[in-house]
């Protein structure tokens, strides 16, 4: 006898005859039908025609053995008439995943295909981050975390020199010391000089994404069993434009450490809650659980997740967002562990263990290497803590018979209870919080700080410029993933429920937690695409849509999702349509959902690039800093505050804040009096300043009109400036290097206006600067200019050299 077909490869062939014969389904009816009758049978006992049982057998769905026919696997092409995943024997009982992850061939192509795709995305800006030889990072805040990379790296001798990381700068250590590490480590790793630096800022955001979206596939074919929607998931990633500008390439930021974290978070707790899922519909409960706890996956699991939430908590200021999702989903976890019948003690003890693993390792980095402010330490006790009483109080539950709708009431009151006892008990730690909270929810000067569904966006259309389509759908699948987690045991999609939830209040508040709702928002959007390419007879329903599992999980009568009757694993099949209209209408189908995103993702990524202009008025700057022997901080840049510190990263290298600009710059441009700003830039080392098109209208005396419209030489009635030099003219951005000027003396007849003038040609423009001067009574006269150069006093000339304009020194006219 031949060896026994590959159960998933038999499901295949099934699903794609059944989908591209109008009697597709019948004709498998009746091949099993005509099989389960008979041993072996020939083409006579067979009620088809010649050309569908030919087909059948050259698909390998009938196979011949000893002169007569069979099905090469009726649970296959069971699997593929039903249109489900198909189960595999793999032997044991109440087993649970055998492995964390199955990935036949063609779902790896898949994958592949689909993590191109969010290569591409996140490359879209490639040409404006690589300019010659330099790197020019997108945004404002990734000059922040190169400059502490390159500070760190002038510090230690090498990769071996790890002791950097036990002594962070009180900057660095307090805020987000993992990712500054990282960084370093990273660094080093690959040279440890400037070369590596700038690969570090260009390409770490792109190759954590990749493997952002490696994980968001696992994490939806965990919680789904279904290669379809784990390949839409990354699909629907790729395409969310709000996490795409973070994570492009240059966008060097806490933030792909955090997402990715935050990924492997939600993966490890859907694997720990769909293993016992499938083991409790498998078996009895007390069976269940425990072949749930002796699995050395379930505490790897644990363990991961653990260090997991940890390190997410070390990579930014708002650690302790991490820990609100977990500490809520325990939660209910415990009330719906507690009405499947399962203890809720046990059940909770891998997120226990877990927990304490982190709270250890967080204790070790807070006060070994004197990491992160204490509430670190503190907070992840509290959770501690809250996971011990609510599993107890799911135990008490249980036993008793309660209602769990009494627990989750009991929970709240537990959760506000602990709150207000921290709040008294640790005022330092609270007050600490409330600042970063602060700092979080109440910053209002970045775009970012909107809110997802904000009035000039829309409520509705909104979130389509941040999430694309996809953000539509998620929100239907959220609907039913809330139904179905109350209708029945289904703690995966409870786990995906309350992180969506929780991270789209975030972004309902400002928009910078958009991102980190992208995660698992994707699962949901992908779920929502196979969905609606199954509604219209595109592709086979989404396996979560399948009603099985409809037994009682306290008996063990229902049948696993994913898994054989005898506990063996299912592994989900992906089918391609072998009919090119299909295949055709399927690819239009899935860009009208995502290609609306293809609109918002260019415009969005383009709209935090830097312009050419911008970049080379960066590199006139630093030459005529050097030139003129100007170091920091007297070549400080002012600009408006979003590109504040790009200048002076290129310029200066202190790009550790913009705090200057933020507080000053829209009062100096929105003014009238720039060289009435002079002493106040002279004061606090204000070297140049940088201009920019604005689309806002302004008056025609402001600042910006002076500057940035008449180059400073006068113009609609303006007088020209004494001490602003233009060196750098681009088509959107103007360089102005301040001056103290160099003062013109001259005589001329009491109260004779006398013309004072020069050309000067900056960036291939020639500037006319013209003053009218008059002399006083004692006839004497003087103007102070700001360029360099022959000057033209009356009907005399004169020339002033660079260190008269740069020191405010005085030039006679002879």
């Amino acid at each position: 006898m031949p060896d026994e077909p590959d159960p998933a490869a038999v499901a295949d062939a099934a699903a794609t005859f059944r989908e591209e014969r109008d009697d597709g389904a019948q004709a498998l009816e009746t091949v099993l039908a005509v099989d389960a009758d008979h041993d072996g049978w020939t083409f006579d006992d067979l009620p088809l025609d010649s050309g569908t049982f030919g087909e059948l057998v050259s698909r390998d769905i009938v196979t011949k053995s000893d002169g007569e026919y069979r099905v090469s696997n009726r649970e296959g092409v069971r699997a593929g008439l039903e249109g489900r995943a198909v189960s595999v024997d793999r032997s044991g009982s109440a087993s649970g995943f055998s492995s964390p992850i199955a990935l036949d061939p063609r779902a790896a192509v898949g994958l592949l295909g689909v993590l191109g795709l969010l290569l591409v995305t996140r490359l879209w800006t490639y040409g404006s981050v690589f300019r010659g030889d330099e790197v020019v990072s997108p945004a404002n805040d990734p000059y922040y975390y190169r400059y502490w990379t390159e500070g760190l790296l002038a510090e230690t001798s090498g990769i071996t020199d790890a002791s950097i990381v036990a002594n962070l700068p009180e900057g660095v250590a307090e805020r987000r010391p993992l990712t500054h590490s990282t960084h370093w480590f990273f660094a080093e790793l690959l040279g440890g000089d400037q070369w590596a630096a700038d690969m570090v800022a260009a390409w770490l955001p792109v190759v954590g994404t990749v493997l952002l979206g490696i994980v968001v596939y696992w994490l939806a074919v965990v919680v789904s069993d279904d290669v379809r929607i784990g390949l839409a998931s990354v699909i629907i990633l790729a395409l969310t434009p709000a996490h795409a500008v973070y994570t492009q390439v240059g966008f060097l930021e806490h933030r792909a450490h955090q997402y990715f974290y935050l990924g492997v978070t939600l993966l490890t707790l859907a694997w720990l809650a769909v293993d016992l899922r499938q083991r409790a519909l498998e078996s009895t409960p007390q069976t269940a659980v425990g072949g749930h706890l002796r699995s050395p996956w379930t505490w790897l699991a644990a363990a991961v997740f653990g260090i997991a939430v940890t390190l997410s908590m070390f990579a930014w200021g708002g650690s302790i967002l991490m820990l609100v999702p977990v500490a809520a989903y325990v939660g209910l976890k415990v009330a719906v562990d507690a009405r499947a019948g399962l203890s809720p003690a046990a059940t909770t003890a891998p997120i226990f263990v877990g927990l304490v693993l982190g709270a250890v390792l967080g204790a070790v980095l807070h006060f070994g290497l004197g990491w992160h402010d204490r509430f670190t330490a503190v907070v992840p006790l509290l959770v501690l803590a809250g996971v011990v009483a609510v599993a107890c109080l799911g135990e008490l539950w249980r036993r008793l018979e309660w209602h769990v709708g009494g627990l989750v009431g009991v929970q709240v009151l537990l959760a506000g209870v602990g709150l207000g006892a921290f709040h008294s008990l640790r005022p330092e730690e609270w007050t600490r919080i409330s600042e970063r909270a602060g700092d979080l929810f109440f910053r209002v000067e970045a775009a970012e700080t909107t809110s997802i569904f904000a009035f000039e966006n829309a409520v509705v259309l909104g979130p389509l410029s941040q999430f694309g389509l996809g953000f539509y759908l998620a929100i239907l699948v959220l609907a039913w993933a809330c139904w179905v987690a109350v209708r029945r045991y289904e703690p995966g999609w409870l786990l995906l429920a309350v992180y969506v939830v929780f991270w789209v209040t975030l972004a309902a508040i400002q928009g910078r937690f958009a991102a980190q709702l992208a995660i698992p928002l994707s699962v949901l959007g992908g779920m929502g695409l196979v969905w609606l390419l199954s509604w219209t007879k595109l592709a086979r329903d989404p396996v979560p849509f399948h009603e099985r599992g409809e037994g009682d999980v306290a008996s063990g009568t229902g049948e696993a999702r994913g898994t054989a009757a005898d506990g063996g694993e299912r592994r989900p099949s992906l089918v391609v349509p072998g009919d090119a209209k299909t295949l055709v209408t399927l690819v239009w189908i899935v860009l009208l959902v995502c290609g609306m995103s293809l609109f918002f993702v260019p415009s969005m990524l383009a709209d935090t690039t830097h312009s050419d202009a911008q970049f080379e008025a960066t590199a006139v700057i630093d030459d005529h800093a050097e030139a003129v022997d100007r170091e920091y901080p007297a070549n400080f840049v002012l600009s408006e505050w979003g590109d504040n510190r790009m200048y002076n990263y290129f310029v200066n290298g202190e790009s550790a804040g913009y705090a200057y600009a933020l507080a000053n710059f829209e009062e100096f441009v929105t003014g009238g009096d720039p060289d009435g700003w002079y002493e106040e830039f002279a004061e606090n080392d204000v070297g140049y300043v940088v201009t920019t098109d604005i689309d806002e209208e302004y008056p025609e005396a402001s600042t910006q009109a002076q500057l940035h419209d008449d180059l400073g030489a006068g113009g609609g009635g303006g007088e020209p400036l004494a001490h602003y030099q233009a060196i750098y003219v681009g088509e959107d951005a103007t360089a102005f290097a301040i001056v103290p000027g160099a003062t013109i003396t001259s005589t001329a007849s009491p109260g004779e206006t006398v013309i004072v003038a020069t050309e000067v040609e900056v960036s291939g423009e020639t500037i006319s600067y013209e003053r009218e001067v008059t002399a006083g009574e004692d006839g004497s006269l003087e103007v102070t200019v700001p360029y360099t150069g022959e000057y033209v006093v009356g009907d005399e000339t004169v020339e002033v050299p660079a260190e008269a304009v740069e020191n405010g020194e005085a030039v006679e006219v002879q």
